[in-house]
């Protein structure tokens, strides 16, 4: 157990420090990665969403420390998000999941499709630096409907969204990281309460997370360009939709 305790904490740093180079969450992968190395699926759905929230959380402390964080700017995503996580929950019960995936994983992969070929050839590096409410608003509440009903953090659809808005790339990926801990621990709280969490798991787990989400949001700033994080944000939406194909 403490060897397979070593694993995860390894593949939950690899992960949550790749993924915070699009401030992203991970746990759409680490939950599948888990259940490969034989944890059961109701500890990987806990231990993944954990995950999510403290590698955003790193992310974001990284961002605050450093100055980069536009509240202003997130605020809109992170109540709207809040206010319908709880909807998306409820609406798991009456909609079909297979049509809402189906829908989901054709926008993920629109989404990255355009983030990964579609240029600009004109303004290419010039982007928005105003803070309007609702566009924001909006995006949060499609993110928090999607993070209730299929019970993840809502990174995949912030990012394209805000991008698509004319949003900088890096202020978009942490706003996002600012925003996902939020969903991810509400989804967290209501999957605990129905399934299993091993608590030596989570710590080992989550302070990898924490440490990776960290410095990956570094690197991401003082080594990367707008432009390349959009890419990594094109090819972390595609994987998403390639893992949720995969769940079908």
């Amino acid at each position: 157990m403490f060897d397979l305790t070593i694993v995860i904490a390894f593949i939950s740093f690899v992960l949550s420090f790749l993924f915070a180079l699009g401030g992203v969450g991970s746990a759409l992968v680490l939950i599948p990665s888990l259940t490969w190395l034989g944890v059961p699926f109701n500890l990987a759905r806990t231990t993944g969403l954990f995950v999510n929230c403290l590698s955003m959380l790193g992310a974001t402390y990284s961002n605050i420390k450093a100055k980069r964080l536009d509240f202003k700017l997130g605020l809109p995503i992170i109540i709207s998000s809040i206010v319908l996580a709880p909807v998306g929950a409820w609406a798991g019960h009456f909609l079909s999941i297979r049509i809402i995936l189906f829908v989901f994983i054709g926008f993920l992969v629109f989404s990255g499709c355009m983030m990964l070929f579609f240029k600009r050839s004109k303004y290419k590096d010039q982007y928005r630096e105003d803070r309007p409410v609702i566009g924001p608003l909006l995006v949060g509440v499609v993110a928090g409907f999607f993070s209730g009903l299929l019970g993840v953090g809502g990174g995949g659809v912030i990012s394209p969204l805000m991008i698509l808005q004319g949003f900088n790339p890096k202020k978009v990926a942490t706003v996002t990281a600012f925003a996902v801990p939020f969903s991810s621990f509400s989804a967290f709280m209501a999957y605990a309460a129905m399934g299993s969490v091993s608590i030596k798991i989570l710590i080992f787990a989550g302070g990898a997370a924490w440490a990776g989400g960290y410095l990956g949001t570094k690197v991401m700033h003082h080594r990367m360009r707008p432009e390349s994080v959009k890419k990594i944000l094109g090819c972390v939406l595609i994987l998403i939709a390639l893992k949720l194909i995969w769940s079908l």
